[in-house]
This record gives C-alpha cells, structure tokens and sequence, in this order.
C-alpha cells in the first residue's frame, strides 16, 4: 500500500510540474523575452529561469519527503543566479536535437538539474 502511495504521488507531483507547462514559457517565447528587451531581457529571463529552478526544487523535495525516488540529488549544493542560465543553457547546447523550439522551459530545466546533480 505504502509503495502504491508513493507511486501516486510521484505521478501528481510530475504531473503538475508538467501539465503547468500548458500556460508556462516555451523554448521560443523565452529566446523572444530576451531579444524584445535589449536593456533587461536577459535580466528576466534570468528570473524566469531562477522561478522554473525553484520550483523544480521544491517538487523534488516533496517528492523525497514522501519516500520516493528524488529526480536529482543536489546534496545541499546552492545554485547562485548566473548558475541557473549556465546549466540551462549547457543542457541546450548538450542535446540541441532534443529540444524544439515549443518545449517547455521546465524539461529543459528539469534535464539540465538531472544531469548536473544525478544520484548515482
């Protein structure tokens, strides 16, 4: 019963992290963010990305305080904000052919945190 719970909750948290997605940024409105504002556009895409980061975070907190499996293990490590961008912008250089331009910001994101910070 305890495993079926943890099952479940695994597949709400997923679930909101992505089905969010349906009103968050995609890959392409996020490039149009920066280059619309020629002064602050990469400071909001920055905030943009730490909000996705955060948030990303705080699932996969729950979802080890549940008993499940983490999705990655940051062990206490602290992103600053330059960190955020650079591990975003790593894991779209890493796997171009993967992502499209209608992606959501957050698999990117949540593949970059996977790579950079994996269990094993």
């Amino acid at each position: 019963m305890k495993s079926f719970v943890i099952t479940a909750f695994k597949s709400v948290v997923l679930s909101l992290l992505f089905v969010a997605t349906a009103n968050a940024m995609s890959l392409r409105e996020l490039r149009q963010l920066e280059r619309t504002n020629a002064k602050q556009g990469d400071l909001y895409v920055q905030y943009y990305l730490i909000g996705v980061l955060e948030g990303i975070q705080e699932a996969n907190t729950a979802l080890t305080r549940s008993g499940g499996k983490p999705l990655f293990c940051q062990n206490d490590r602290r992103l600053d904000v330059t960190q955020a961008q650079t591990i975003f912008n790593t894991e779209r250089k890493r796997n171009a052919e993967l992502y499209e331009a209608d992606m959501p910001v957050q698999l990117v994101m949540m593949n970059a945190l996977a790579s950079t910070y994996n269990c094993e």
